[in-house]
């Protein structure tokens, strides 16, 4: 092993131990069943990529959506779109209808699953996507509903996202906090151990954090590394808080039109950002 490749590991170690870090849902026991390096093998993908990234997110939380997911899908838009490549965030109402005038955005159906399988199908051979990628994406359980992070069914209010990974040909990427979201069946005796109800969907890669928009930061930390650019410093989570919050959201945990991610103060999601930055060397 050269180096530079070493260092590039210990680089992927240090970004995958601050994603669990604080443990909040139990993701640094996920972490230990995970096989080490898989934000570089996801950053990887996304690196190479110039054709078309589908980005999915939107998780509801009673009659709109939560901050965390479209924080992290529309930082990875900006700067995917940077790089070259042509991502286009795949969701529902309400989140499609208040973010379309900003972004490219490919609208699902809501409550209907049993559209789920032949949506998929004509937006992938619509888009040809070159990945696939899902940001705290609800996923199908083993019953074939979704259900939140209380065990509560929230099927009448989801848009399925999940068979975009399903019957994707081109690699899928996944992120998820707490084990109900899209990717989450990659580890499933491992979920056995959590109080949740566990996604059965599986992906190519899954990436896991304390929460979900930090996983992009993660992926961006090392895209900003191989393109000797620092890309984190183009972000501003308050402001893309700002953003979502006007348009409506809602934090998933207190359920309130904050600026919060799960609870979190932004200050927490700038933080973990500056932390990166300093890991790969821009700060």
């Amino acid at each position: 092993m050269t180096q530079q490749s070493t260092d590039l590991a210990n680089i992927t170690q240090q970004i995958e131990d601050l994603m669990v870090a604080r443990d909040l849902r139990g993701m640094k026991r996920i972490q230990q069943v995970l096989t080490p390096g898989y934000y570089q093998r996801a950053a990887e993908i996304l690196y190479r990529c110039r054709g078309t990234i589908l980005i999915g997110t939107g998780f509801p939380v009673d009659d709109t959506f939560e901050t965390d997911g479209p924080v992290g899908a529309i930082a990875l838009y900006d700067t995917l779109k940077h790089l070259g490549a042509d991502p286009v965030i795949v969701c529902g109402d309400p989140l499609a209808r208040v973010i379309r005038d900003d972004y490219k955005v490919y609208q699902i159906s809501v409550g209907d699953l049993s559209k789920g399988q032949q949506e998929a199908n004509e937006a992938l051979q619509l888009l040809k996507p070159e990945v696939v990628l899902s940001i705290e994406r609800p996923g199908l359980t083993a019953k074939g509903i979704y259900a939140n992070m209380r065990g509560e069914d929230i099927s009448k209010r989801c848009a399925c996202f999940d068979y975009f990974l399903r019957e994707a040909t081109c690699p899928t990427i996944a992120i998820g906090d707490g084990g109900n979201e899209i990717g989450m069946g990659n580890v499933t005796e491992a979920l056995a151990e959590l109080s949740i109800i566990p996604s059965v969907t599986t992906c190519d890669e899954l990436l896991v954090a304390d929460v979900s928009n930090w996983a992009a930061h993660g992926i961006i930390a090392l895209l900003g590394l191989w393109s000797n650019e620092d890309l984190l410093s183009k972000i501003n989570t308050l402001d893309i808080l700002k953003y979502i919050s006007a348009r409506g959201s809602v934090d998933g945990v207190t359920r309130l039109n904050t600026l919060t991610e799960d609870s979190l103060e932004s200050g927490a999601g700038q933080q973990l950002i500056d932390e990166l930055r300093s890991i790969t060397g821009f700060n």
